[in-house]
């Protein structure tokens, strides 16, 4: 078998398999051994190979004695997940593990038979929930339905899978969340019984992340600002123009949301509060 034709019956295993499963599907082990001498495949580890172009964390989960998962896998797959140390394997029930040079692997153990590879989408969110928590799986389910990777029969598996006390995360998700952090800040303050709206267009100001009492405006933002004083200047024109127009505008970056909500959480207190009290002033009145 020629290595055109064993990269195509490895394509659809993410580009890594045991020997045994790429010798039932028609190669040899001469096959084999003469592709690795080619440098067309390579060996992981006994019995197991990879072509090259395979991520090095798909190679390095199959080196452990698995495929990739968790947080590991949907980060691969070009999901937004929260930060997690290590790569995470799932070995399957009853798999065995192979400790390698620098080894700082998770593993789940969960129901089936792991070969290597990558986990499919359904497991990885799955796992993320039981490995990583409520907010780590809420921040990965709604990037991976606005990315259009989740049907509905598919959020339908999610949710048969997950635990009961989880479920309601499914019914709280959107497809529209523009981050991960718009999706954890929406969460933490549903859970104290604070509403939002999500993606409203306002006129003259643009469409905005979040929008709490129909006047104050959240802004969450998890990406860099490699626009500098281009975005900064839109930015104050966004916030300017809300003013014009009645609205508050708050605007939190990741470090604030992850590592001080305290402080983000008071911010939006104090401007319902604001709010508030404006609604109740005499001027108020006077202008309505």
């Amino acid at each position: 078998m020629y290595i055109d034709e064993i990269a195509a019956r490895m394509a659809p295993w993410g580009g890594v398999a045991r020997a045994s499963r790429l010798i039932r599907a028609g190669a040899t082990r001469s096959d084999i051994r003469r592709s690795c001498a080619r440098g067309e495949l390579v060996r992981i580890r006994e019995g197991v190979y990879a072509l090259p172009s395979v991520d090095a964390s798909v190679r390095l989960a199959a080196a452990h004695g698995g495929a990739l998962a968790c947080v590991s896998a949907l980060r691969a797959m070009g999901i937004w997940v929260l930060d997690a140390p290590g790569i995470h394997v799932w070995l399957g029930h009853g798999g065995r593990e192979h400790p390698h040079p620098d080894c700082a692997c998770v593993v789940h153990w969960d129901v089936g038979r792991a070969e290597p590879g990558r986990v499919d989408l359904v497991r990885a969110l799955v796992q993320v929930a039981s490995c990583q928590g409520a907010e780590a799986f809420f921040v990965a389910f709604e990037s991976a339905w606005r990315l259009r990777r989740l049907d509905g029969r598919a959020r339908a598996e999610v949710r048969r899978r997950l635990p009961a006390g989880m479920r309601y995360l499914i019914d709280l998700a959107r497809p529209d969340a523009d981050s991960g952090l718009e999706s954890i800040v929406r969460l933490r303050l549903a859970r104290l019984g604070i509403a939002l709206r999500s993606q409203v267009r306002i006129a003259d100001v643009g469409v905005v992340d979040l929008l709490l009492d129909d006047r104050i405006i959240l802004e969450v933002d998890g990406r860099e600002n490699h626009d500098g004083s281009i975005r900064r200047h839109r930015d104050l024109r966004r916030d300017a123009e809300a003013a014009r127009r009645g609205y508050i505008t708050l605007r939190f970056d990741y470090a604030l949301v992850m590592h001080e909500w305290d402080v983000v959480l008071d911010a939006i207190l104090a401007a319902r509060e604001t709010l508030a009290s404006r609604s109740e002033s005499p001027y108020a009145a006077a202008l309505r």
